[in-house]
């Protein structure tokens, strides 16, 4: 989220120069108050009332809903790919052919790459972000539809019982790694376009509608899909072509009524300073990135993040197909991850009241 980054070190620049400033305004308010020690140390003591997240989201609460349901879209396919696999193993497809759709995540792992791109190129008339997010939004709808018609025969399914099909692990691969694609671009555009949708003062509520959407998308992707296909009561099919049509109704909203704040400035209020965003070719782009990643702490945060999983990953996930082979039935294996989802989407939120 190269562009993410960028915009939060302008913030912070502007932040420290006005620092001093607003320091002196409350001391001068907090004197005619009564609340700053006189000269002889006698105080005056005042009853404040510490602001709530909805008085601190006013004139933003709409913006917050639009970035969540955003982010719930994008959580879609992650949890369709990660529903994959059991249906797989209950197919007796070999953990080796397995271990090859693991390249379907890889897109949000390198979405690094092209997030210069994004940020960088687009049609100023149209909307720096919308440029990237109604195409990718659009393109996503139409492959879920398109894929909705041969994912069941991909899958080894057939109307005809007499036909015998294998799952064709390579097309599903190549199927969820173009849509995991296609939402890791649309994640750059849409963490962008929080940094203008929202007022600067709320910025930091756009990476708790990306937690909180993310995992609700995921879970809707992969626990509701998976307890409704096991009952019966949908297939992935289906649940595609719901999807797609969400997708391109949605994207056609945004498309028609969304308007983008100036790409250079937002407006302050009252008390507030500008707030611009950096306006950077893609070279630019892309020489800043290099200078992230010669950072002298990159390279330790990056052998952090690529080894901490070595220790338990290997056992969640070969957990959960090691129950598909003994019987378990995999709507089951689904509810194992809901005790952890109230964890994540409370402590995000508890987290928030002191990092924004």
């Amino acid at each position: 989220m190269l562009q993410a980054g960028a915009c939060y070190i302008n913030n912070i620049f502007k932040m420290e120069k006005t620092e001093e400033k607003l320091t002196d305004e409350s001391v001068a308010i907090e004197k005619e108050n009564g609340s700053v020690p006189s000269k002889n140390n006698e105080t005056t003591e005042i009853n404040e009332e510490k602001p709530s997240m909805l008085k601190d989201l006013d004139g933003d609460k709409m913006h917050v809903l639009i970035l969540f349901f955003l982010y719930i879209l994008q959580g879609i396919p992650l949890g369709l790919k990660d529903s994959i696999p059991l249906i797989l193993t209950n197919k007796n497809v070999p953990y080796k052919e397995q271990a090859t759709y693991s390249i379907s995540s890889y897109p949000f792992s390198m979405k690094i790459l092209w997030a210069p791109l994004v940020d960088s190129l687009y049609f100023a008339r149209f909307g720096r972000r919308k440029s990237w997010l109604v195409p990718v939004q659009y393109l996503i709808g139409i492959m879920m539809l398109i894929c909705s018609q041969y994912v069941t025969r991909l899958l080894g399914d057939s109307d005809d019982p007499e036909e015998t099909l294998a799952p064709d692990v390579a097309s599903l691969t190549a199927m969820f790694f173009l849509l995991n694609f296609l939402a890791a671009t649309q994640d750059v555009a849409v963490d962008g376009w929080a940094l203008t949708m929202l007022k600067p003062k709320n910025v930091g509520y756009a990476s708790t509608c990306n937690s909180v959407g993310q995992t609700t998308g995921w879970c809707l992707g992969y626990i509701l899909y998976t307890t409704l296909e096991g009952y019966g009561l949908v297939t992935l099919s289906q649940f595609l072509l719901f999807w797609g049509i969400v997708f391109l109704i949605t994207t056609t909203g945004i498309a028609i009524f969304m308007k983008e704040k100036n790409t250079h400035a937002v407006a302050p209020e009252s008390g507030e300073e500008a707030s611009t965003e950096p306006d950077l070719g893609m070279i630019e782009t892309y020489k800043i990135l290099w200078k992230i990643i010669r950072h002298p702490l990159i390279p330790v945060t990056a052998l952090f993040l690529l080894t901490f999983g070595f220790g338990f990953s290997a056992a969640e996930e070969i957990t959960k197909l090691k129950l598909i082979e003994k019987g378990v039935p995999k709507e089951k294996i689904a509810m194992l991850a809901i005790p952890m989802i109230p964890v994540k989407i409370g402590f995000t939120l508890f987290i928030t009241r002191f990092t924004v």
